[in-house]
């Protein structure tokens, strides 16, 4: 198997450069994501409770397929019933 070539591996990566990073938001009320986000993609629709900035903010109601332009060190499980979340950054 050969493996995949990244033409773009040398370039400077901005805010509006695709994702590079993404794993299963796990929510927490107590503890931090890995790293902080670029965008939160919500699989299954809900209540999406998160901390930016240090302060809490709900979004209510987000459709399925949503992408949360957000920086977000934390999605809070209290008032979160948002499912099949991805962290990206």
């Amino acid at each position: 198997m050969v493996a995949a070539v990244d033409d773009f591996a040398t370039f400077q990566s901005n805010l509006d450069s695709p994702y590079a990073n993404a794993v299963a938001v796990a929510t927490s009320d107590t503890f931090d994501l890995s790293d902080v986000t670029r965008a939160i993609y919500v699989g299954g629709t809900g209540d999406v409770t998160c901390t930016i900035g240090g302060s809490d903010v709900l979004f209510k109601a987000v459709p399925v397929g949503t992408l949360l332009r957000i920086r977000t060190s934390r999605v809070k499980a209290s008032g979160t019933t948002a499912t099949q979340m991805v962290a990206l950054w």
